[in-house]
């Protein structure tokens, strides 16, 4: 395990509130080296004390004064502007004594440069690793521009690029789900699933955001990473073994077999949206500030269809919005109605398809939604109804996603990590989108605050996420 993090960003949001934290926690449980040290690094102007006296104020609320006390001890600041390579090498290069793991929590304009700066300063010669936070680009071409850059700086086996929704653990959980039950992989197809639903629901807005979302949407913001992820892992076939490369190989099929949108379907097979002024939690939220950029969006429906023999015409819906009036993530695996219906027609208007139920966020639920008799009275056989089979528990501490992906980029384990032709697959299907909506003129509908979207949104949205939030089915 490396004992040396260059951290990249490190007086960003993403810093304060998730990287940092999960270094406090690793080190209080004893699960960093006893070397361990992290570099600091960001355009502000501090020395180590100023840093560190900076940081004890975003973190002493919350965390264990001793590990925090710890974590201070071991960090250094260094202030440099990673868009100059050349003055990068010059203030780094002495942190090239031993092998280091180099975290880019910037923003992707700047991982070329960066890169650069790291291979000058010789930080990046093996068996040093690269860690860069999504997005990985801004669509296939800067993809491919940035892939050119790193891979003449290092090979892939030392880029480690962080969706860290692969980290939580109800994701892998919904893979030991699927992969280790004979009664779902059996069913874990187009004859018995009709539709399959990926949403994520934000309550939270972009503020302090609004210039970099204005650039990138919702659409290249968590559709290409973080949902199509999750689509590769519910659609994927088994995969050979649990190792690195043959997960990651049958999640690159699923993503290269996305049909391509294109203008003809975009209006049946897309909506988009932003929030306006509405009510968020109870209280007020003001509209997104698009700051000119009319055709960006804080709200997506897609249907997506994959094109192979296990899931050919079965749509897969991904929902993703900001403002929501809940904040969830949750996978609807939809399954088809029975043959034959054998009971009457009262039971038939109150029947229901099979569902399973998969909340990964805010908390961690399982359902599977069948029918049943309920106790019938004494002149009926049978009376049908809706029941649901909780399968939830009350779950172990979990970590952070971070935690778990910190530990394997400093241990070496890529499983968690995308590659490089997943990313180009995503952004290939992403680009057919986004083609799609200019051709077409596709609009972007208003929607308050605090809703579930634009009414146009209505077909995205499974039955399941309006009824137990609160709204009307």
């Amino acid at each position: 395990m490396h004992d040396s993090l260059l951290l990249f960003g490190a007086t960003g949001d993403l810093a304060q509130r998730y990287l940092f934290p999960s270094l406090v926690h690793l080190l209080r449980d004893r699960l960093l080296p006893a070397q361990f040290r992290v570099i600091a690094i960001a355009r502000s102007e501090h020395d180590d004390e100023s840093f560190r006296a900076w940081l004890r104020e975003r973190l002493c609320e919350d965390y264990d004064p001793a590990a925090l006390d710890e974590l201070l001890r071991r960090v250094q600041y260094v202030s440099v502007d990673l868009a100059d390579a050349d003055s990068m090498a010059v203030a780094l290069s002495k942190f090239a004594d031993r092998p280091s793991v180099s975290y880019l929590s910037t923003p992707p304009n700047l991982f070329a440069s960066a890169c650069r700066g790291l291979k000058a300063a010789g930080l990046l010669e093996a068996p040093s690793r690269l860690v860069l936070e999504k997005p990985i680009g801004h669509d296939l071409a800067s993809a491919q521009e940035i892939d050119a850059t790193l891979k003449a700086a290092l090979d892939e086996s030392r880029i480690f690029r962080i969706d860290h929704y692969l980290g939580k653990a109800p994701v892998q959980n919904l893979l030991a789900l699927r992969l280790g039950n004979t009664l779902l992989e059996a069913t874990w197809e187009r004859r018995w699933i009709e539709s399959v639903d990926i949403i994520v629901a934000e309550t939270a807005g972009v503020d302090g955001r609004e210039g970099y979302y204005a650039d990138y949407g919702a659409l290249r913001d968590m559709v290409q990473n973080h949902m199509l992820q999750l689509l590769a892992l519910i659609a994927m076939e088994p995969p050979a073994a649990m190792d690195t490369n043959s997960i990651r190989e049958e999640k690159r099929k699923v993503l290269r077999a996305l049909r391509p949108m294109t203008a003809a379907t975009a209006d049946v097979d897309s909506v988009r949206g932003r929030y306006v002024t509405g009510v968020v939690d109870g209280q007020a939220a003001k509209g997104f500030d698009h700051r000119g950029h009319e055709d960006v969006e804080t709200f997506v429906g897609l249907r997506a269809w994959i094109d192979n023999w296990r899931w050919a015409g079965v749509p897969f819906r991904l929902v993703t919005g900001k403002r929501m009036p809940s904040r969830t993530t949750e996978v609807v695996i939809t399954f088809k109605p029975v043959t034959h219906w054998l009971f009457g027609a009262d039971e038939r208007r109150r029947a229901r398809a099979n569902q399973l139920r998969v909340r990964l966020q805010p908390e961690e639920t399982i359902e599977l939604g069948l029918m049943g008799s309920l106790a019938a009275s004494e002149w009926s056989a049978n009376e049908l109804q809706p029941m649901s089979l909780d399968l939830a528990m009350l779950p172990p501490k979990r970590r952070i996603a971070y935690e778990r992906l910190m530990i394997d980029a400093l241990k070496g384990d890529q499983t968690l990590f995308v590659r490089d032709d997943e990313v180009e697959a995503a952004w290939r299907w992403i680009d057919s989108v986004s083609a799609a909506w200019r051709e077409a003129g596709t609009p972007v509908h208003d929607y308050p605050a605090g809703s579930w979207g634009p009414a146009e949104a209505q077909p995205f949205l499974p039955r399941t996420l309006t009824t137990t939030a609160g709204r009307k089915p």
